[in-house]
């Protein structure tokens, strides 16, 4: 068993709120800002269902509900379906370079365009953000882990993949893009090249976030197959149980994917 050795500048439980996913429960989440925080040290609050925002990870600790579940692909099992080979064909000239977390004008008009998309599909609320809020929200902290892929149509910016490599795998944070690349499914495209680049590391898993099997606009993640479901959000004394999707709980059935669905945050 690995134990986690953390010290938190603070850590605190989030009042109660309406979930933004399923509105008839009740959410809650668990905040803490680590001391020092390295790529062993985060990987295992990864693997205990933790992730990574700015300066601070979170995680669900909801009253009641225990729909949400954290999600890894198995890398060296992972073989892409014929859906997802012909978004990888689709997509065969955008470019993509990685490299530590920037921000530029260019990243700000693009994360903004993106945001007005979602406020127009998803009744996102309006908030533009400035280059000072895209730095506290997604490079604050500068950790070595974080990573970033620019994704270019030609010379231009269409999308931008932020992620956490670890010793314990590859965690994906946020993704944003040009909303008239939609069509083409960035958001799996960009999933694809984070298991590709897992691969070439010789890291064993990809971590997606959060999925509920109730929300439709999660059921992207449940594609990428085989992939694995966290049992319970463990202490960092006790070493965390992930099961095969098939062997989950069976009221949370792995879904095919409904509708043009696209990753963004969770």
């Amino acid at each position: 068993m690995t134990e986690v050795k953390v010290t938190d500048l603070f850590r605190f439980v989030a009042q109660p709120s309406v979930c933004s996913y399923i509105r008839e429960e009740t959410a809650q989440l668990e905040y803490r800002v680590p001391w020092n925080l390295d790529e062993a040290v985060y990987g295992e609050l990864v693997r205990r269902g933790w992730r990574r925002f700015g300066n601070y990870v979170f995680r669900p600790q909801c009253p009641v509900c225990r729909k949400c579940r954290s999600l890894r692909i198995r890398v060296d099992d992972f073989r892409p379906s014929k859906s997802l080979r012909r978004t990888l064909n689709r997509n065969s000239d955008i470019r993509c370079v990685s490299g530590p977390p920037t921000v530029t004008n260019e990243h700000v008009s693009l994360f903004n365009s993106w945001h007005r998309d979602m406020t127009t599909l998803r009744g996102w609320p309006e908030n533009a953000t400035s280059i000072q809020d895209y730095y506290e929200s997604f490079i604050g902290g500068q950790f070595e882990f974080a990573r970033e892929f620019r994704y270019f149509n030609q010379e231009r910016l269409v999308g931008v993949s932020l992620v956490d490599v670890v010793t314990t795998g590859v965690s994906s944070v946020y993704f944003f893009h040009d909303p008239a690349w939609r069509p083409l499914a960035p958001g799996t495209f960009s999933i694809l090249n984070e298991v590709e680049f897992a691969r070439r590391l010789g890291l064993p898993f990809v971590y997606l976030g959060y999925w509920i099997a109730q929300n439709p606009s999660m059921n992207y993640k449940s594609r990428f197959r085989p992939h694995e479901l966290l049992e319970a959000y463990v202490d960092d004394s006790v070493e965390p149980v992930w099961r095969a999707a098939v062997d989950a709980e069976s009221d949370s059935p792995c879904q095919p994917e409904v509708g043009p669905t696209e990753p963004s945050a969770v």
